[in-house]
């Protein structure tokens, strides 16, 4: 039993019980996928900064729910991929760090998705001020606040961690968060508990204002052939982005909080993996074959690397 926070230098994490062979097949396979959302995040941010013509409020969100996923993502990429290599121990301070990345990225992406949900309200519900409501200062401080209250809320969180005197230096996962140092605590901090709900509530906050938002464009849509032509068009990526990422969140926090111990590793594994695994390598997929300007730009620039070999050989 640890006496005191000081003594606890280093964490241990598990689920990593793999053989020699297995850990370099897990390796590669996570490598390669990594790399596969790492170009496929970069290449829509470029698109979006590169033309003019995407320097629109929808594609701006979505150039910064790109940025999101790739700050999320290292967060657990590169260390992750490190312990497959190697022990998997992490420091206490690199733990505090790791948490607080994860967990404030996921806060943005939910705050960059209430506010795409917010664009779509307002671009099909009230097509006569759109430019007004969304003018470049409003999506600006929208973006900007959609970093900066997230940040602050899970420095607050980790702050409040700070100190605590922990009874363990064991945490069940294959990364840190905040919830799971709490649990080694031995006498868990009340002003902890009092930050997450804070921040839970003013999550789900985000969650009813979305799924408001949907269920009034959707009736709005439904009355008119044009609008769910825009609905179809500019919200279904997003519906779909939204459903992937609020239904691996969702998973991995009620399995961390009333999980059953007997599950298979790998299937605890997976879990708490999921939300970092999926909706990094999804949205750019669905994002780039189902927004026509996006899709015209990759095809664009696919023509020009097709005449440019051509010429070279």
């Amino acid at each position: 039993v640890m006496e005191n926070v000081s003594v606890v230098t280093l964490f241990t994490l598990s689920g990593l019980n793999f053989t020699a062979g297995q850990r370099i097949t897990l390796f590669l396979l996570t490598l390669l996928w990594y790399l596969m959302i790492l170009l496929g995040n970069v290449a829509l941010v470029v698109a979006i900064i590169a033309d003019k013509n995407l320097h629109e409020p929808m594609y701006i969100f979505l150039c910064n729910l790109c940025i999101s996923a790739l700050y999320g993502t290292v967060g657990f990429y590169p260390k992750f991929l490190v312990d497959l290599l190697s022990s998997h121990v992490i420091s206490y301070a690199g733990c505090m760090l790791q948490g607080f990345v994860i967990h404030s990225s996921t806060c943005s992406d939910f705050s960059i998705l209430a506010l795409m949900a917010y664009d779509r309200y307002v671009a099909i519900c009230r097509p006569l001020s759109y430019h007004s409501v969304m003018s470049k200062q409003r999506v600006s401080i929208f973006v900007l606040f959609s970093w900066l209250i997230p940040l602050y809320c899970m420095f607050m969180n980790t702050a409040t961690l700070l100190g605590t005197r922990l009874c363990g230096s064991h945490i069940p996962r294959v990364y840190c968060v905040n919830w799971m140092i709490v649990t080694l605590a031995c006498s868990p901090p009340k002003a902890n508990a009092a930050v997450a709900y804070f921040n839970i509530l003013f999550y789900f906050g985000h969650f009813v204002f979305i799924f408001w938002s949907y269920m009034y464009l959707i009736k709005t849509c439904m009355s008119s052939r044009e609008n769910w032509g825009k609905f179809m068009q500019t919200c279904l990526p997003h519906l779909i982005s939204l459903l992937t990422f609020a239904t691996a969140v969702l998973l991995d926090v009620l399995y961390m909080r009333f999980g059953s111990p007997n599950l298979s590793q790998d299937l605890s594994n997976f879990m708490a993996m999921e939300f970092l695994l999926i909706p990094p390598a999804v949205n750019p997929l669905i994002y780039g074959f189902k927004l026509t300007k996006i899709r015209n730009k990759f095809l664009n620039l696919n023509r020009f690397l097709n005449v440019v070999t051509f010429k070279t050989k």
